[in-house]
């Protein structure tokens, strides 16, 4: 439901904002719909070419991609790793001179992966490269061995009947498809999702999954799971591409493969976890919020790269860049590091939660950066009114970094859902993310995959943004 301070043409005056001094909107009538004269930004704004020309010449967003993911490392949510990350993003936030540096706490169920093996047993024995999921349970002491229990999609398995897989090992296949915007993702993630779920109430003992992932490289891909109430938990784990393959190919063949799997992961109670904040105060209106950030956790596999360092070195660098340009923005502009998004979404839940009753209905507009560090190509208005014209007002003065306005609506970004949820209005700035399943949630999302001259691109973006 959206709640009526964001409703109508009152959203849509605040959206036509102008970050900078001199941009003053012109507000209709309370409850019209009349439209509201953007004349005064429809057309290309000299302060803000210069500020998109300075943030394409700066290395800084490079620069604190590289300081995070070299000093922290993985920041798995709720590890001390994490803990040491939300410390940097402090330190961060005031050598660059942002104001109301504090970290927002809340508590996240714990979790960390142990011992992680598998092979085939018959009828071809060989190891297989497995890795797994967030949340899963380990398997007995010593692991399991069963026969295969084979879906070609997660789809098949929904489709087995109840108690048909007793003392299987259930392996799903299917391919993740490649898509620009990363649009295969959602119908690829089911089997991640509630695999384990489904295999468990047909009787399965373990699950397997392909990865999901859009490589050819013998590496797994992690990523977070989910028990449904009531349904006995059993272990799942996902192999890589190739591994993949070589079961499609055995079993395809029709001869019965039997594994066995060894997982020793554990639940590790209540973690800390925590948001970090950092501001640029308004100059007429500091109680007027305009938010962008990335997410500060990473899976443990590798740095954390692209997912999401690269988000919170361009948001970050935005900001800085707005901040030493001279120009005033009117509003807040709000910088989150959101913690513990690769486990749920948890940082963005517990910002909702903690802001619902204080300024959220003050939140203006919200963007987040995560899906990589690749060229911007589009601008996608929110999901509210306003969103579509003030997308379309930011495309006039970003269309020179070969920026394109797609009429697709988008959520703002993975932490930027709970504040939709309750009426925040966002636009996404769309990456090009056709390789970035490739690296997503493995050892091989590291630094060396950052492109400076993207990073550079999408800091202008979001400093035109904001």
């Amino acid at each position: 439901m959206t709640p009526k301070f964001l409703m109508g043409s009152a959203l849509t005056a605040i959206l036509m904002l102008g970050a900078c001094e001199g941009k003053t909107p012109i507000a209709p009538q309370s409850g019209s719909e009349k439209p509201v004269s953007v004349d005064s930004i429809a057309k290309v704004d000299a302060n803000v070419q210069r500020l998109i020309e300075v943030a394409q010449s700066s290395t800084l967003g490079y620069e604190i991609i590289e300081s995070l993911t070299t000093e922290i490392g993985p920041r798995l949510a709720g590890t001390q790793a994490e803990a040491r990350a939300r410390d940097w993003g402090v330190a961060k936030f005031k050598e660059l001179g942002f104001a109301n540096v504090h970290i927002e706490d809340f508590t996240i169920p714990g979790w960390e992966r142990g011992v992680e093996t598998a092979s085939i047993v018959t009828p071809y024995p060989q190891q297989l490269y497995i890795t797994a999921l967030g949340g899963s349970v380990a398997t007995p002491a010593g692991g399991v061995t069963a026969d295969v229990a084979y879906f070609p999609t997660f789809e098949a398995l929904e489709a087995a009947p109840q108690g048909s897989l007793e003392g299987n090992i259930v392996y799903i296949s299917g391919r993740m498809e490649k898509a620009p915007d990363g649009a295969g993702y959602g119908p690829a993630n089911k089997k991640r999702r509630s695999g384990a779920t489904e295999a468990a109430k047909r009787g399965a003992i373990a699950v397997l999954i392909r990865s999901v992932g859009t490589d050819s490289h013998r590496i797994p891909h992690t990523g977070q799971m989910r028990y449904a109430d009531g349904v006995k938990k059993i272990p799942i784990a996902a192999m890589s591409g190739p591994d993949a393959d070589q079961m499609d190919r055995i079993l395809k063949s029709g001869q019965i493969m039997s594994v066995t799997l060894n997982l020793g992961p554990r639940a590790t109670g209540d973690r800390p976890s925590g948001n970090v904040i950092g501001e640029i105060i308004g100059s007429e209106k500091p109680d007027e919020i305009v938010l962008i950030g990335g997410h500060i956790d990473s899976w443990d596999l590798g740095t954390g790269a692209i997912d999401d360092g690269a988000g919170i070195g361009i948001t970050v660098a935005a900001a800085k860049l707005l901040m030493d340009s001279g120009l005033k923005p009117k509003r807040t502009i709000r910088v989150v590091m959101f913690g513990a998004e690769e486990v749920g979404l948890l940082g963005g839940f517990a910002y909702a939660k903690a802001h619902k009753d204080t300024d959220l209905a003050k939140h203006v507009l919200a963007s987040e950066s995560d899906f990589g560090s690749g060229h911007i190509y589009a601008v996608k208005p929110g999901k509210t009114p306003g969103t579509v014209k003030f997308a379309s007002q930011l495309h006039k003065q970003i269309k020179g970094l070969d920026i394109d306005l797609s009429d697709e609506p988008s959520g703002g970004g993975p932490d930027i859902f709970p504040l939709n949820e309750l009426g925040v209005p966002s636009v996404r700035l769309q990456q090009y993310g056709m390789d970035y399943f490739d690296l997503h949630h493995t050892p091989d999302d590291t630094f060396d995959k950052i492109n400076a001259d993207d990073v550079a691109q999408n800091v202008a973006a979001y400093a035109a943004l904001i």
